[in-house]
Parts: structure tokens; sequence; C-alpha cells
């Protein structure tokens, strides 16, 4: 039974993590047989390659903000709409998903924060008088990342959301019941000592899901502020790994890089997972 899962798993997760362990490794460009160089690649990355540590901070500036945040944000919006009624609740859930899943969420956002007096925020600052003349808010290296965190957390309501709502709605309602016999008075504390301990295999999920999505902003920071961004200022770790592996096509170098990435992943995961088994304990 097991057997269909742990071949699709070895075949397109395990296997692709030990083969980018092994070629970061080595010297390997696509057209030529790669050769071991050992930790050159690690060195390059950590005393010779400027703009990797750029993409690190960025990385981890990105990942300490949204992640936390997100994560907190997904949990209370689907803690406050799980009171309504099913219909009001299923309306509120597709709006606060669907951001997570649409195609012209950059759109939307690129004329948000459009350079011109014409862009959202612009205009609305300069009609309070707050600036003279428009902000270049996606071609400013002192702006850029800020605004990459900001959608980041927009879109970050997709799949934690989703489990969030179902991890609620499956708690037996006699616990409540139950609690308030024992001494509970505030929905505070039935948060506290009923709804996340009732919840851990959803609160757990969701940390994943939050923390590794958190670590692998890429694609927010290209289609906004370009490839690459002014001054490397959005550059992250994905972006990094896509310049070496795919436009300069430094396999090996761009492995180093994602083991790296992988690496403080699953170190964070492990991290906050041994805080969560905690809660209602």
């Amino acid at each position: 039974m097991l057997s269909p899962y742990l071949i699709l798993f070895t075949v397109f997760t395990l296997l692709p993590v030990i083969s980018a362990v092994v070629l970061s490794f080595t010297y390997y460009n696509l057209f030529e047989q790669p050769h071991f160089i050992f930790l050159s690649n690690y060195q390059r990355l950590f005393l010779a390659d400027e703009i990797f540590l750029i993409a690190l901070k960025n990385t981890l500036l990105i990942a300490v903000i949204t992640g936390p945040l997100s994560y907190a944000i997904c949990f209370m919006l689907a803690w406050a709409i799980n009171d309504f009624s099913p219909i009001i609740r299923a309306i509120l859930t597709t709006v606060f998903y669907a951001p997570s899943i649409s195609g012209a969420v950059y759109m939307i956002w690129q004329g948000i924060f459009s350079s011109d007096s014409y862009g959202i925020v612009n205009s609305f600052l300069m009609n309070l008088d707050l600036i003279d003349q428009p902000i270049l808010w996606l071609q400013d290296s002192k702006y850029v990342l800020t605004v990459v965190i900001i959608v980041s957390l927009w879109l970050s309501l997709g799949t934690s959301f989703l489990a969030f709502i179902a991890g609620l709605q499956g708690i037996d309602k006699s616990l409540y019941e139950a609690g308030t016999v024992d001494g509970i008075t505030n929905r505070w504390q039935e948060l506290w000592y009923i709804t996340l301990p009732s919840m851990k295999p959803q609160l757990m999920f969701g940390a994943i899901m939050q923390i590794s999505s958190s670590f692998t902003v890429g694609e927010v920071s290209q289609n906004l502020a370009g490839f690459p961004s002014v001054d490397y200022a959005a550059h992250t770790l994905v972006n990094h790994i896509t310049d070496y592996g795919s436009v300069r096509f430094e396999m090996g170098y761009a492995s180093a890089i994602a083991t790296i990435l992988f690496v403080m992943t699953v170190g964070t995961n492990k991290l906050i997972q041994s805080l969560l088994n905690k809660i209602g304990n």
C-alpha cells in the first residue's frame, strides 16, 4: 500500500536531493562529465561570491519576517472566520485563498507600486502631500525588498490557511463544553488549552509549509523587480540558483547553493517542530 508513495518520493524527492548534494562537490556544466573539486564550491560561495552573501541576507530577512507573520496571520484569520455560517465561511475562505493561486496577482501589485504618479501608492501619498514626486518602488534598492516582503505576505494565505480551516472544523465541540465545566471562561483560554493542542497535526503541517515557502521566495522578486533586481537588493538564494543553474549552467555551483538552502530549511523546520511539540504539554 505504501509502495506508490515510496516510489514517487524516492524518484522525485529523495534522489534529486542526494544528487544535488553529490553534485555540490563537483564542477559540472551539463556539457562535460562532472569531476570532484571537493569543498571548492563552498569556499567560493562564502569567500568569493559577494552576491551570494547578499542573497543569503535577503533570504534570511524575508524568512524571519514573512515566516512567523504569515503563519500567525493564516491561523488568526482561520480562527476568526471559523464561527461564521458555512456559506459565509466558504466565501471568506475563497477571498483569502484566491490570491495565492491567481496568476494576475503580480500585475495588480505592479499597478499598486507603479513608479509614476498613477500608481496607487504614489497617488495616495502625493494626495496627502507626504511626497512631492513619485517613488520608484520597484527600481530603487531602498524600497524593492520591502515591496517583495509585503507581496510575499499577501500571497502566503495558501495551503496552510486551508489546513487550519479544516483543523478547526474537525475539533470535537464537546471539548469546549468540558472546558467550560473545568473553569475555562474566555476564548483565549479555549484557544490555548483546547484549540491549539487539538490542532497539532495541522499546526505542524502549516509550519512546514510556511517556513519552506518563506525560504524559497524567488518568483515574487523576479516578477516584481526583474532578474536580477536593481543592485541585487531583492536577490534571494532561489534567484541565485536560477542564475547559476539555468543561465550559466554551472550545475555544481548551483547545487552547492541549493544544498545550503536545503540545510537551512530543514534545520528551521526541526526547530519549529520542537517548539510546537511543547504546546499543551
